[in-house]
């Protein structure tokens, strides 16, 4: 790559160098590296290592961390955007003494995204408001951070976008898509019964990332009741042995996390005043 400019001749530094040479020639490889944190931590590394007396080694090794660290946060945030939550939610922001359900070791665990390695599934039941959702988010959020790609929908948003596919002839190349995101998280299940055509593309959801990728899956049925959801018995019992096979089940109970501390009393009726 040629270089045209020129910089004026000042102050030498101990290698023969202008200091100003020098800030040029960092500016213009770290343009070239596409590394633009490098050039902005560059000038307080150098000042540091000096302070510090670190060695060459060390002082490139500093300079590589805060690059790396720069591209995983940006990563981290493309990929937060590319998943399409409805809402950014963190596990840290849990109110972990409102869970019922699951402890707070079981929550360490699944916040290691091993399962996510192990290309295992994730499987939150109970009713609304017991922080479902925000658990699949949270978990989602921080896969998302580690480096890996997820997507996430509704069943309802799910099963349109696979009839989608399926009514334009490309269903298994779309199944082939999704299968190389190592984790999708589907929201919602048993919210919308399904009919025979939707039940039958949500199994092929399921049962194409079968111990290939992983699932996390919040509903607020239990597993009895999913032949309700999806009109037949044998289809729900065919998903259900897939999805649990490799996977962590947590069944949530309590109160609605969102009403908590309100009153939802009787409304007081309307009264007349007479004089």
């Amino acid at each position: 790559m040629a270089r045209t400019a020129t910089t004026p001749v000042t102050a030498k530094t101990g290698s023969g160098r202008t200091g100003e040479q020098t800030a040029s020639d960092l500016a213009f490889y770290s343009r070239a590296m596409k590394a633009p944190a490098l050039l902005d931590a560059a000038e307080r590394l150098a000042e540091r290592a000096r302070t510090e007396s670190w060695t060459h080694a060390e002082f490139l090794v500093a300079c590589l961390q805060r690059e790396v660290a720069a591209r995983e946060s940006h990563g981290g945030e493309a990929r937060i955007r590319g998943a399409r939550f409805p809402a950014i939610k963190t596990i840290e922001e849990l109110d972990v003494t409102h869970l019922r359900g699951i402890t707070r070791q079981q929550l360490a665990h699944l916040g290691t995204l091993d399962f996510i390695t192990g290309k295992e599934n994730t499987v939150f039941l109970g009713p609304p408001g017991t922080g479902k959702t925000h658990l699949a988010i949270g978990l989602a959020v921080r896969a998302c951070q580690a480096g890996h790609r997820v997507a996430f929908a509704t069943a309802a948003e799910w099963v349109d976008r696979l009839a989608a596919a399926h009514h334009a002839g490309h269903l298994q190349a779309e199944l082939t898509k999704l299968s190389r995101y190592p984790l999708i998280v589907v929201d919602e299940v048993g919210y919308i019964p399904f009919e025979a055509e939707a039940a039958n593309l949500f199994f092929q959801l399921i049962s194409n990332r079968y111990e290939r990728a992983s699932v996390i899956v919040t509903s607020n049925k239990p597993f009895g009741r999913w032949g309700e959801v999806f009109g037949d018995e044998t289809v729900a019992a065919a998903m259900i042995d897939r999805l649990v096979h490799h996977a962590e089940v947590h069944s949530l109970k309590g109160d609605s996390y969102r009403m908590r501390g309100r009153q939802l009393g009787r409304v007081p009726t309307a009264t007349t005043e007479t004089d």
